[in-house]
């Protein structure tokens, strides 16, 4: 393979990384408080030491894949009247014990198991602000959760929740839809701002999300088309010398 099947390589990949991130996208414009993705790309510029023209050698340009990007602007709040959905107006993060350890999320849409304890859609315990679980009493019934994070029943003031932030949110680790891994050390929100019975939404804007897609379909296939037309370059190339020798 010469330079331009290289080049219309890289080009492939790239395209079909992007839509790939596009698919993720759309595939979770119903999942709560999840935040879109977008893929980024890098030239990477080789001088060809035997082009003559400009002299000094012609600079090839190829795709490279260097990492994907975060949106991080809040999704649109739903009301559910349920007292346990709580929706983060703003920045912050809410903390969950995982069998992996510590993760974060902004899907606030929390349930009680069997043991009184609140926990996650995927059933991880939700902490509060000293890093413990936070458990209601069989007789807790009316349940508060004021716009500070802290928890009230009718028994009296069951926790707070512990919100947390991150000096550079773009790097942290996705895991699964919901979830964060965090390389770097929580900091605390020191006046969140939650809203009981109300639940964010995924940013995903699925009409957006489809345009784009459209756009990275057609491109891949004028790259594909490309590297046809460049098999059937080489290959004539290939046929013409065989002859001649022959």
């Amino acid at each position: 393979m010469d330079t331009p099947g290289y080049v219309i390589l890289s080009r492939l990949g790239s395209q079909l990384r992007g839509s790939a991130v596009l698919a993720n996208n759309l595939a979770n414009a119903n999942t709560p408080g999840y935040q879109a993705q977008r893929a980024i790309f890098a030239r990477y510029l080789q001088t060809d030491p035997l082009a003559q023209a400009p002299p000094g050698g012609r600079s090839v340009t190829y795709s490279i894949d260097r990492a994907t990007w975060r949106d991080t602007v809040p999704g649109p709040l739903t009301t559910t009247s349920n007292p346990l959905d709580v929706a983060i107006r703003g920045e912050g993060f809410f903390a969950v014990e995982t069998p992996r350890g510590e993760r974060f999320t902004r899907a606030g849409r929390f349930t009680l198991d069997q043991t009184g304890k609140l926990v996650d859609a995927e059933g991880n315990a939700v902490l509060d602000e000293r890093g413990s679980p936070i458990t209601f009493a069989p007789g807790d019934s009316r349940i508060e959760i004021q716009g500070d994070g802290t928890i009230r029943s009718e028994n009296g003031v069951v926790g707070r929740l512990r919100v947390i932030r991150f000096e550079d949110p773009q790097r942290l680790r996705p895991e699964g839809d919901r979830l964060f891994a965090a390389e770097e050390d929580p900091q605390p929100v020191a006046r969140p701002h939650l809203v009981q019975g109300a639940m964010e939404g995924s940013n995903v804007r699925p009409v957006l999300e489809m345009v784009r897609m459209t756009e990275e379909l057609r491109e891949f296939q004028l790259a594909a088309q490309f590297a046809e037309r460049e098999g059937e370059r080489l290959q004539t190339a290939v046929d013409r010398i065989l002859r001649r020798r022959s």
